[in-house]
This record gives structure tokens, C-alpha cells and sequence, in this order.
């Protein structure tokens, strides 16, 4: 780009010309492509160029792509709805692409000429695939492995003033493609997540530590075993949780020493979820402890359910990403808690690179009323609200 020209775009944008609109001085994909090349380019070129793309951001799809006068037409893409909305809207931002189609198969004309200039090798699945997960996690699940830091406050439990610190992550391991007689997706991950919170308040003033005190951290370890096809997906997830009180607090409570516990116990959950259309998703299944410490009994039976909604997402050019505000009700009932609710309301603001899939960064506020979720502090009731910053899936 001409010195002159970008000068003039940098003047713009320090001028507020909106990120938001499409501008000829600001980056978009057909900057980093020879846009001067397609407007000639052959179909065969151009559905190489295409087929590149997508097997590059989405190797484990095994996508097939053909073109004929510009216009584009994908097969084999997956059978999850919105991971295959989210395909189409990239090939559409390709310079020269005319439309974009969805074709359930290719002919043997179709084939026979493309194995003159391709190759496309066929697998069954695919190891450590990175695009997405299949089943999108429950984002107001107080124990759904992701990154956070949030500040709490009116935490009756925990403390008035406190800080709640979250390290997870899920990390698919195999997907198989094309299972089963709904031809879904199915994969098996494994899922880690630490949970831990700091009290900021009535610590005492003779604390080792200084102005704050690890009340507790708990563990997860699962391996949930996921499937996707059209709108639905589906996770079964074997878990185990243990929570341990923190040095701190028991150094401010030495009398709480002969009153410490072992909160821990395995568990085996199965969550269905729908996606209706690209603004909301209903999800709601049961859960069933299989064991649990004799001196934490956590009885047996569980159910989590809620409701999300996504709506007014938009595309941000400038910085080629896609955000996206959302309102989520998340509730469970424990019979351990004689089925009292857990009410969990969270909104706030996500960033994606792929729109709908893919890590996310999201700003939130949310607030819980119903039981801790801290270790052994389970079964007392509180409430409280808390924002922050998480990022994950």
C-alpha cells in the first residue's frame, strides 16, 4: 500500500471512523489475498485456493469444496448446525466468491475431475482436533473447567469482599466423523479445572499472609465423551472432585481443625443441548454420584438445567473478530441438598475468532443464590454477586 494511502488510513481511524464498517483503509481478509488475481481467476483455481482455506482451519471436517462460475459449493460439512453456519460465513468473505451453497454429496463426474489436480484423503477421525469443541461448555456452570479471575462480593460463606480464581481447560483427544446412523461427530476429551477463592475481608490483623486468605481449592479431573449432529449435542462425563481448606484459613481457625472433612467424590453426568437457530440453546440433563467420601456423604442424585441466549452478534472488521453479548439462566437441584435450587444468572460480552465456535474471552456479571460450591462449605446456603474476565471454549 502506497505510503500516501496509509497515512490517509491512519488519519481516518484516529479521526473514529467506525470499527465496525467496512472501509477500503481498514485490514480485512482480501487485504492479505492478491484480490487483482481473482478477478480472472479460474473456477479451479479459485476452488483451490478455497479448499486450502478450509482444510487449513478445518482439517478434521474432511471438507469437499467445488466451484462453477464463482459459485461455491461445500460437501461433507459436519452435521452440527452451527459449526457448519460458521464454515459457510468464512468461505462467503473469500474475494471472488459469489455465493456459497451446501451439497450433500459430489458426483463421480465431480470426482474424476478433481483427482486430476487434488487429493483428498478419507480417515475416520482425526487426532487432537482444534478447531472447536463439540459440546459448547455450560458457561454459568459453577464447575465447568475454564480460565477466570472475578471479584465477589455479599459472599456470607466465603466472605464479604473476596476473589474467585478458576484454572481449566478441555482438551479434545480423538473425534470420529461420520458415526453412528444420524452421521454426527463424536469425540473424547479430558477436562482439569481448579477452582479457589480468596476472602479479603474480617481477616486478622495479625495474618501471616497479609490483607487476604485462601479459604479453599478444589480439583476436577473428567473425561466427557461428546457427539454433535444438526441442532442437538450431547455430553456424558465422568468427573471427580475433591476440595481441600486452605493453609490460611485453617492457620485464622485452628478450631476448624477438628471439623475438616474430605469433600470428595466421583460422578457420572449426561447433558443434551439444542441450538435453536444462532441466538439461543436449552440444555437440562441428570447426574448421579457414584461414590463419595464417608465423611462427606453427597447422596446421589443431581440435575442441572438453564438456558442461553446470544443475540445481536455482530462482525468487528478491524480486528477481524466476532462479539457478541449473552444472557444465560443456569440452575441445579442436588438431592444432598434436598433439591433446594441453585440459581445462577451470568450476562455479559464474548470476543471469538470464528463466529459461534471456537476460544472466547468474555466479560461478565453474575449472580448465585442457593448453596457454596466451595468444598466442604457444599451445603451451607449463601448468595452473592461477582464480574470478571474468563477465557476458554
Amino acid at each position: 500500500m502506497h505510503w500516501k494511502a496509509w497515512l490517509a488510513g491512519m488519519v481516518m481511524i484516529s479521526a473514529g471512523v467506525d470499527a465496525g464498517e467496512k472501509h477500503p483503509y481498514l485490514l480485512t481478509r482480501t487485504d492479505n489475498i492478491p484480490v487483482d488475481d481473482f478477478e480472472h481467476a479460474t473456477d479451479a483455481y479459485l476452488e483451490g485456493y478455497i479448499q486450502a482455506l478450509v482444510d487449513m482451519h478445518y482439517y478434521e471436517c474432511h471438507l469437499v469444496v467445488t466451484v462453477r462460475d464463482h459459485q461455491v459449493y461445500l460437501a461433507n460439512l459436519p452435521k452440527n448446525e452451527m459449526l457448519s453456519n460458521s464454515i459457510i460465513a468464512f468461505v462467503q468473505e473469500v474475494p471472488g466468491v459469489q455465493n456459497v451453497q451446501a451439497r450433500n454429496e459430489i458426483t463421480d463426474e465431480q470426482k474424476a475431475i478433481r483427482e486430476k489436480y487434488t487429493e483428498q484423503p478419507h480417515v475416520n477421525g482425526v487426532w487432537f482436533p482444534q478447531s472447536t469443541v463439540l459440546f459448547q461448555p455450560l458457561v454459568a456452570d459453577p464447575r465447568e473447567p475454564m480460565y477466570y479471575v472475578a471479584y465477589r462480593w455479599g459472599d456470607k460463606v466465603m466472605g464479604k469482599s473476596a476473589v474467585a480464581i478458576a484454572l481449566g481447560d478441555d482438551f479434545p483427544l480423538f473425534r470420529w466423523c461420520d458415526v453412528f446412523r444420524w452421521h454426527g461427530d463424536m469425540q473424547i476429551g479430558v477436562q482439569a479445572g481448579i477452582w479457589a477463592v480468596f476472602n479479603f475481608s474480617h481477616v486478622p490483623d495479625d495474618h501471616p499472609g497479609g490483607s487476604c486468605e485462601l479459604m479453599n481449592t478444589d480439583y476436577m479431573l473428567s473425561f466427557p465423551l461428546t457427539y454433535a449432529v444438526d441442532r442437538w449435542s450431547f455430553r456424558l462425563k465422568l468427573y471427580h472432585v475433591s476440595g481441600h481448606l486452605g493453609d490460611e484459613f485453617l492457620v485464622d481457625h485452628p478450631d476448624f481443625l477438628d471439623e475438616r472433612k474430605n469433600p470428595s467424590y466421583e460422578a457420572l453426568e449426561f447433558i443434551p443441548a439444542y441450538q435453536l437457530g444462532q441466538t439461543f440453546r436449552f440444555y437440562g440433563g441428570p447426574g448421579i454420584i457414584l461414590h463419595s467420601d464417608q465423611s462427606f456423604n453427597m447422596r446421589t442424585l443431581y440435575a442441572k438445567y438453564g438456558a442461553e441466549a446470544r443475540p445481536w452478534g455482530r462482525k468487528f472488521y478491524y480486528s477481524r473478530l466476532f462479539g457478541s453479548p449473552f444472557f444465560i439462566v443456569h440452575m441445579e437441584n442436588w438431592q444432598v441438598r434436598h433439591w433446594n435450587p441453585d440459581i445462577f444468572v451470568m450476562a455479559g460480552y464474548e470476543f471469538s475468532k470464528m463466529q459461534g465456535i471456537g476460544r472466547k474471552v468474555r466479560l461478565f456479571a453474575e449472580y448465585h443464590h442457593g448453596y457454596s460450591y466451595e468444598g466442604q462449605f457444599y451445603k451451607k446456603r449463601t448468595q452473592y454477586g461477582q464480574f470478571g474476565l474468563s477465557w476458554g471454549f
